[in-house]
């Protein structure tokens, strides 16, 4: 089966440059683009269940923007006044930078690694052992930040601010693809509640991170491009080779 159609389980890309736009372009492919899975708020009465007070934490650790977005909206719920004092480690300058949407940057304490890699921001935190943490984290997140504080033997918290759940799809949809991107299990998970028929066939999977790959293994699935690889750090990256190799076979018939 040459590929041809492929849909990726994001957003559609903002502005006019993207690396699938690139692709899409290059190969002649169509590149579709739909969120299997969305965001919900955690409520501040449910947050209040958790029996978390934020101001007992001298630091907040962020993984994501959205992160970052539910953080303020809840202390503005709960009328929580973070004070200059607090300090915010994230996983990479893109998230700190976000931070300008809601504190004076410069004036506070941000901390971040260039690499905006996991093992780099837990390498800072354990310079900082004295702080308490508050891990600002939706229901279904990745456990290897939780397996990487404890071997730091860091002083923190996990608060769940935020909910992942199954995005659904408009009635009469057709999953007409030959590769389906996914980044997350949920998104696996979203698979088969919005399609309980779906019978893979020649239709290819391909997954970011390990959670992800053993989510399609988990539900009785193939799974036909896996990253990170040594040679692919990025799904675009691999989704080009895939392609570019695929296309290299049917076109030799």
């Amino acid at each position: 089966m040459k590929i041809r159609k492929i849909l990726v389980s994001q957003p559609k890309p903002g502005g006019e440059k993207s690396p699938y736009f690139d692709i899409a372009e290059k190969y002649g492919v169509q590149i579709d683009f739909h969120s299997f899975i969305k965001v919900e708020a955690v409520s501040a009465k449910d947050f209040r269940t958790q029996k978390i007070n934020i101001l007992d934490h001298s630091a907040i650790i962020f993984s994501s923007r959205t992160g970052i977005d539910h953080f303020f909206r809840l202390c503005k719920e709960l009328r929580v006044n973070v004070p200059e004092s607090m300090k915010y480690f994230c996983i990479s300058e893109q998230v700190a930078v976000y931070l300008q949407h809601y504190i004076h940057y410069r004036k506070r304490k941000v901390f971040f690694h260039q690499t905006g890699k996991l093992p780099e921001l837990i390498t800072l935190i354990k310079k900082h052992p004295n702080e308490k943490y508050l891990l600002a984290c939706t229901d279904v997140h990745n456990e290897d930040i939780i397996t990487m504080l404890n071997s730091v033997k860091a002083k923190f918290n996990k608060g769940v601010m935020y909910r992942t759940v199954s995005n659904d799809f408009e009635e009469g949809f057709v999953l007409n693809y030959d590769v389906l991107v996914f980044f997350t299990p949920m998104g696996i998970q979203s698979l088969k509640k919005n399609f309980p028929n779906f019978e893979q066939g020649e239709v290819q999977i391909a997954t970011l991170g390990k959670s992800t790959a053993q989510a399609v293994v988990d539900a009785g699935l193939r799974l036909d491009l896996e990253v990170p690889q040594p040679q692919f750090t990025s799904i675009t990256a691999a989704l080009e080779w895939h392609i570019k190799e695929n296309h290299k076979i049917y076109n030799k018939k």
